[in-house]
């Protein structure tokens, strides 16, 4: 019965879950909340490991919350169940996309699209920040804000968007290079 329920629940995850992997997050948020399969720190670790591995993350974490629940047979279930409505849609949309390609109502549904992918990916990551950068995780006042920041992970975040996206020579480095910067910088700070 878990095994159905894994397939369901993440089937219902990628069929709504449009724009790739961090669109997932908010519904495995809920999905937490909903079976308490896996807590809100849980997710955050698992988002961490599911970005610095190859795959997908959306796959990454459904695998890795199957394997939890249900072991190697809950994987199965849980990855098979958030591709699943991918592979069905692409079908479908493969068969009737060749007739509609200059459809307009068509062009405007994938125009639509890609603002709520947008939305959904700047959720998951809006999540994850009082995770990544508070001290337990919520804000409770500015009273506290100084001792709740977790001041290695803001110079880190920082860094990394200066890198990415400001300081010329750094800008065209492989994702790669600021995953191993992050690890090697959380062993140093113990983060």
């Amino acid at each position: 019965m878990i095994l159905l329920r894994l397939f369901w629940e993440f089937f219902k995850t990628g069929l709504f879950s449009v724009g790739g992997g961090m669109a997932t997050l908010p519904f495995l948020s809920r999905l937490a909340d909903k079976t308490g399969w896996f807590t809100q720190a849980q997710l955050a670790d698992m988002v961490a490991v599911a970005e610095s591995t190859p795959g997908p993350i959306g796959v990454n974490t459904a695998t890795y919350v199957g394997f939890t629940v249900a072991g190697i047979p809950g994987s199965l279930a849980a990855t098979f169940g958030l591709v699943s409505p991918s592979v069905l849609v692409i079908l479908i949309i493969a068969r009737f996309l060749k007739s509609y390609r200059d459809n307009r109502y068509v062009a405007s549904a994938f125009y639509g699209l890609r603002p709520a992918s947008t939305a959904l990916i700047a959720s998951a990551g809006l999540m994850l920040i009082p995770g990544a950068l508070l001290v337990g995780g919520a804000f409770t006042g500015f009273a506290r804000l100084f001792s709740m920041v977790k001041w290695p992970a803001v110079i880190l975040a920082a860094l990394v968007v200066l890198g990415t996206r400001v300081i010329q020579p750094t800008k065209k480095l492989h994702p790669i290079v600021w995953i191993a910067l992050g690890a090697v910088w959380g062993i140093g700070f113990s983060l």
